[in-house]
């Protein structure tokens, strides 16, 4: 079928290169990096992801060499792609020093085709550690970066193109202009993909997966999972379709209630609400590892479901279980090949794959990012007020309320303290890990906090600066305290308590009042509230330790990238003064930090 291939190498994003170029009008389709070549020669080009290796490490991800000597397509490599081109070419790639995640600025050195109409020192999004620094005879120079020198290759006679940059991401500035260029002036490819008959495709999916047996669906109220029901609720009649909603106790204030109010106003057949919050919190007794925390409870969910079934069902096996996974879902959880795994989602657990291999399982947007699930509810008819609900993650405040087994000081950073001393700030580094994706890699790396009068671009610039330079941090917070002695800050030990969360609940209400107070909710894709085990001076009088508060709001389209939203720094300082006020709070930060290098939730 005439269209674009994109070969999968491990890449975070790979996913979105072909929904951009399906954007675009074009069919494109995600296949295996050992795809033959003359499987290949039906298609118009052909792209190479990125990945997470180094193109270096014995097994790293490999096309057949003859995709690239015989195949007599276009094509184009993305980052480690590029790389990959390079190496298998005879030119060198090598592992930096210094690393580059987040926004650079494009200086072109030659257009040609690919980078047509593209203005010079435009931002891209970049997300790698190794560079090329040689390229393979018949190569040339397209472009560069003020920390990547080969930012963008081509050997124009044989249309091959490569780029360090992800165009796919949003973030890239002209990143859809450059895949156009890609698709139609080199692939003389023809935008014949219409996906206007999607919905009901999809709902006919259903009914052939379902197969005349009893679907239990597990609901949550937010966006994916009401979507995804929403389809199964036109796709089947309403005895073969039941709703599960598990109040884990990780639900943010109030939230069980105005879920239960939402599916009456829905009209959302059979929901069944299940109050199961202490075998949950037991079950995270002790746990300090954010990972153990997720496959905790994602088998737990799964448990709780299977009792529910077996009960209802006695000896009737003829079921099969529903869930909204996301596509975001399964790539971090290293479900694709190659793929590093970022953090496991709860609806990507072992028992999940158990029952996909029984066939007991019914994802029916397993392909589909966030954006697009929304437009998909607004085909389905549902309100405004559902579909641009800010996402909130299957785990619920359990990874929103960090843990820690230990007692130790902020340290001092030289460098971390040298970039800061330019823009008139004082920084450190938190003795506390947070996951983070760097060049396509799962890290758990610490968390520098930086503080001092400074604008919200100065921050996005030091913010970057840091975490390109020093590989040992993945997340800035900024503190938004008028004075923090880095000398009495303390990570201590915390463990998942109810009266820890009953303090996040209340700082997490506290903060998205004011957000709606100030009508500044849709300006936000998502807006996280953390608890993490920081304090600051003496111990308070109630005997608890101190904590500290961390306020995340971002920008994202599809939730792969994401960038801090820059809300109004008074706003901010308004939500720390009010959270400050809680008992046992004695600090309120501003997570500074892009996605990559961190990810959006904090675990």
């Amino acid at each position: 079928m005439p269209g674009i291939a994109v070969l999968d190498l491990g890449g975070q994003y790979c996913h979105l290169i072909a929904r951009r170029v399906r954007d675009l009008g074009v069919f494109s389709d995600i296949l295996s990096a050992d795809t033959a070549v003359e499987t290949l020669q039906s298609f118009d080009g052909v792209i190479l992801s990125g990945g997470p290796g180094s193109v270096s490490e014995p097994g790293a991800p490999r096309v057949p060499q003859t995709v690239l000597t015989d195949l007599g397509k276009p094509i184009l490599g993305i980052c480690y792609g590029q790389q990959l081109i390079t190496n298998m070419l005879g030119g060198t790639v090598i592992q930096e020093h210094v690393r580059e995640y987040g926004l650079a600025s494009l200086s072109l050195i030659e257009p040609g085709p690919l980078l047509q109409d593209i203005p010079s020192d435009s931002m891209v999004w970049m997300s790698h550690g190794d560079t090329v620094t040689s390229l393979p005879q018949g190569f040339r120079r397209l472009a560069k970066t003020e920390t990547c020198d080969v930012a963008a290759v081509a050997d124009l006679n044989q249309r091959i193109y490569g780029i360090q940059f992800h165009p796919e991401v949003t973030h890239t500035q002209h990143g859809m202009a450059i895949l156009s260029n890609f698709v139609f002036r080199i692939c003389h490819a023809a935008p014949t993909w219409n996906p206007a008959s999607l919905k009901d495709k999809l709902i006919e999916q259903i009914r052939v997966t379902a197969a005349g047996r009893k679907v239990y669906f597990l609901v949550s109220g937010g966006v994916d999972s009401n979507v995804a029901y929403a389809l199964c609720a036109q796709a089947l009649p309403p005895d073969q379709l039941e709703g599960l909603y598990v109040d884990t106790g990780f639900m943010r204030k109030n939230e069980s209630e105005q879920l239960r109010l939402a599916f009456a106003r829905l009209g959302l057949p059979n929901i069944r609400i299940i109050d199961d919050s202490q075998r949950f919190l037991d079950a995270m007794q002790g746990i300090i590892d954010p990972e153990e925390k997720r496959q905790r409870i994602g088998p737990l969910f799964i448990e709780i479901q299977q009792e529910l079934v077996g009960a209802i069902e006695h000896e009737n096996q003829n079921w099969v279980l529903g869930q909204g996974t996301i596509y975001p879902d399964t790539i971090e959880s290293g479900g694709t090949a190659g793929a590093e795994v970022i953090k496991t989602h709860h609806n990507r657990v072992p028992m999940i794959a158990e029952l996909a291999a029984q066939n007991r399982l019914l994802e029916p947007l397993q392909e589909f990012y966030k954006d697009e699930v929304r437009a998909l509810g607004e085909a389905l008819g549902l309100p405004q007020d559902l579909i641009n609900r800010h996402p909130f993650p299957g785990p619920g405040l359990a990874i929103r309320t960090l843990c820690s087994d230990q007692h130790a000081k902020a340290m001092p950073h030289d460098g971390i303290a040298g970039i800061c001393r330019e823009f008139g700030l004082h920084g450190c580094v938190l003795p506390l890990k947070s996951v983070g994706v760097q060049g396509d890699n799962r890290s758990y790396k610490n968390v520098a906090m930086i503080s001092g009068p400074a604008a919200l671009e100065t921050l996005s610039q030091v913010s970057t600066r840091i975490t390109n330079g020093y590989q040992e941090v993945n997340r800035v917070v900024y503190g938004l305290d008028a004075a923090i002695d880095f000398e009495a800050l303390r990570v201590h030990d915390a463990l998942l308590t109810s009266t820890r969360l009953d303090v996040l609940r209340e700082a997490d209400a506290i903060a998205h009042q004011i957000l709606h107070d100030h009508g500044l909710e849709h300006q936000v894709w998502q807006f996280p509230v953390v608890l993490i085990p920081v304090s600051h001076g003496a111990e308070h009088p109630t005997g608890n330790q101190g904590e500290t508060v961390i306020l995340r709001p971002i920008y994202s389209v599809d939730g792969m990238t994401a960038e801090f939203a820059k809300l109004p720094l008074p706003v901010l300082q308004e939500m720390a003064q009010a959270i400050r006020q809680l008992p046992t709070i004695d600090l309120v930060g501003f997570d500074i930090s892009n996605k990559p290098p961190a990810t959006i939730e904090w675990e």
